[in-house]
C-alpha cells in the first residue's frame, strides 16, 4: 500500500482520503454478505481481502499523517477483546450469554466513560448511516431493554409481516416518496422523544 501511495506508484490511489473511501467500506460489507449466503469459499475469502485492504488503505492514509498504523489497530482490537473478555482472559464467571453481553456493555461505557466518545444515553451508539431500517431495529432493541418501549403485539406471522413492509415500500413509491428518507425522518422524531422519556425518568 505505501508503494502504492508513493509517487512512482498508482496515480488512483495516490488521489484517496480516507472521505474519497468511505462508501468503498460499505460496498465491500454488502459483498462479503453475498458471499457468506451463498455459502461461496472461494468468494469470502476473496471479499474478506478486500475488505481487509480498506482497513490497511486506511491505515496508510493515517500512517502518512503520523496519527496511527496499522501494528496500532491490531495491538487496540487485542487489547480491546481481552478486556471486553474478562470470563475468557480473567476471573469473572458467566451462566450464559445474555451475561456476557450484559458485561461487554458495562464494560464498554466505562472504556468510554469521561472521554469525547461517552455514552450517556442508552441509545447512543447507534451508527447515523445505516440503513433506515437496520437502524429502527436497533433503536428499537435498545429503547426495549432500557424499558423505554413495551413489547407490543407479535404479527399474526412472519410472512404477513414482510408483506406489509413491501407494501408500504410500495405505497411510499407510487405517491413519489422514498421510503428510507421517511423511516430516516421518522427514526429521528422517535428517537427525539425516547432520549426525552429517559431523561425523565421513563
Amino acid at each position: 500500500m505505501a508503494r502504492l501511495r508513493s509517487p512512482t506508484g498508482c496515480p488512483w490511489d495516490r488521489e484517496q482520503s480516507h472521505m474519497s473511501l468511505r462508501r468503498h467500506a460499505i460496498e465491500e460489507v454488502y459483498e462479503l454478505i453475498d458471499a457468506i449466503e451463498a455459502r461461496d469459499d472461494h468468494e469470502m475469502a476473496e471479499e474478506l481481502g478486500d475488505l481487509l485492504l480498506q482497513v490497511v488503505f486506511h491505515c496508510q492514509l493515517a500512517r502518512e499523517r503520523g496519527a496511527f498504523d496499522f501494528e496500532k489497530v491490531s495491538r487496540l482490537l487485542v487489547e480491546k477483546l481481552v478486556r471486553r473478555h474478562p470470563h475468557v482472559f480473567g476471573k469473572t464467571k458467566v451462566k450464559n450469554v445474555d451475561e456476557v453481553w450484559a458485561n461487554w456493555e458495562k464494560i464498554k461505557r466505562a472504556e468510554k466513560h469521561g472521554t469525547k466518545h461517552a455514552r450517556p444515553s442508552v441509545l447512543d451508539g447507534i451508527p447515523k448511516h445505516l440503513p433506515a431500517l437496520l437502524r429502527a431495529e436497533k433503536l428499537v432493541k435498545k429503547a426495549r431493554k432500557a424499558n423505554l418501549l413495551s413489547n407490543g403485539k407479535p404479527p399474526a406471522s412472519k410472512a404477513k409481516l414482510a408483506g406489509k413492509l413491501f407494501e408500504l415500500a410500495e405505497s411510499a413509491q407510487a405517491r413519489g416518496w422514498s421510503a428510507e428518507e421517511l423511516l430516516t425522518a421518522e427514526i429521528k422524531k422517535r428517537e427525539r422523544a425516547l432520549r426525552k422519556q429517559e431523561k425523565h425518568g421513563g
